[in-house]
């Protein structure tokens, strides 16, 4: 198997109204949460949307190496209307970010445990509602990079 490659990473968790920003460290050991952006849905076709925009810009900002988006699998495995527009939105970031590679991982759940750690730690109502993104963005690249591990 290819050795783990060494650098900053970004998660995306994709929602229809926020996405949701993680970070880990160069090493790739811990996720930890960045930023939540709002979802710009008036831009035109052939414009670059505010939040990818800004995805851009942290990339550049952080020297990331990859980012890591999250496609919601339903839970017998199939690739529902969600998928479809993660994987869409996945396209137009690679389009604006390359050379930086995105890749696709299973997310089945993320933002249900993200939730559930949330309430377990006493964040409820509308102060979870404005950090499950980046806390589902975590549970992403945190389980991605455990199994890139696992790989290596």
């Amino acid at each position: 198997m290819s050795e783990f490659a060494w650098g900053v990473r970004l998660g995306v968790d994709v929602g229809q109204v926020r996405v949701g920003v993680s970070i880990c460290d160069p090493d790739g050991i811990l996720a930890t949460p960045l930023v939540t952006l709002a979802r710009d849905l008036t831009s035109a076709d052939d414009t670059v949307p505010g939040d990818v925009a800004e995805l851009r810009r942290l990339v550049a900002e952080h020297g990331a190496v990859e980012v890591v988006v999250g496609l919601p699998v339903n839970l017998a495995g199939k690739h529902g209307p969600a998928a479809v527009h993660a994987r869409s939105y996945a396209d137009r970031l690679a389009d604006v970010i390359a050379p930086v590679p995105v890749t696709l991982t299973d997310e089945r759940m993320s933002t249900v445990v993200a939730s559930r750690r949330l309430a377990e730690r006493g964040v409820r109502g509308k102060r979870q509602r404005a950090v499950v993104d980046q806390a589902a963005a975590v549970e992403i690249l945190q389980s991605w990079l455990e199994a890139q591990r696992r790989r290596t």
